[in-house]
């Protein structure tokens, strides 16, 4: 029975192929011109979309190397303090007897740095005495204080840090409690 279907189908798919249409001499022509057009269209799509890709891939290989190269001048500046500690530390190494001398140098070290990061948008979490916040605080340790109300940071153990007013790293702290 199958085989009857098929065979019924393929003759009405003859019969299909074996019709003839009449057009007019201006309905040939435009269908012409029409074939001609999606032929072109088809084509202007093809290269396109061809660009397309290339543009997505170029701005992906522009990107990667955005981020590869992004801290080239944050990295220079950074190699500047750098030499100034490996300095500071030949300079105690050769045992130099000015400690108050050795010790203005780290700190104008240290205010190089902070002056640096502060350039580059990194400031320091106001911690101390403050309420807790955990989107800025870590508690490490709760401390009963009976002189301080609850939640209060009574001691910043480790700086926190805003990056443009994003937190970089929250500040580890021991809170009151009662």
């Amino acid at each position: 029975m199958m085989n009857n279907n098929k065979e019924g189908q393929e003759k009405k798919e003859e019969k299909v192929e074996e019709k003839t249409v009449t057009l007019t001499q201006e309905e040939y022509l435009r269908l012409k011109q029409d074939s001609e057009k999606a032929k072109e269209y088809w084509d202007k799509i093809l290269r396109l979309q061809a660009d397309f890709d290339n543009i997505r891939k170029r701005s992906e290989r522009e990107k990667q190397e955005f981020v590869k190269f992004a801290n080239e001048g944050l990295i220079a500046e950074l190699l500047n303090i750098l030499d100034d500690l490996e300095r500071a530390v030949e300079l105690a190494e050769s045992k130099h007897q000015d400690l108050p001398v050795f010790l203005k140098g780290i700190e104008m070290i240290l205010a190089h740095l902070y002056e640096m990061l502060k350039e580059h948008g990194v400031k320091p979490i106001d911690a101390q005495g403050k309420i807790f916040d955990p989107h800025f605080h870590e508690a490490l340790m709760q401390v009963e204080d009976k002189n301080m109300p609850e939640h209060t940071v009574l001691e910043e153990m480790q700086k926190g840090y805003l990056l443009n007013d994003r937190v970089l790293r929250t500040s580890k702290v021991k809170v009151s409690k009662k």
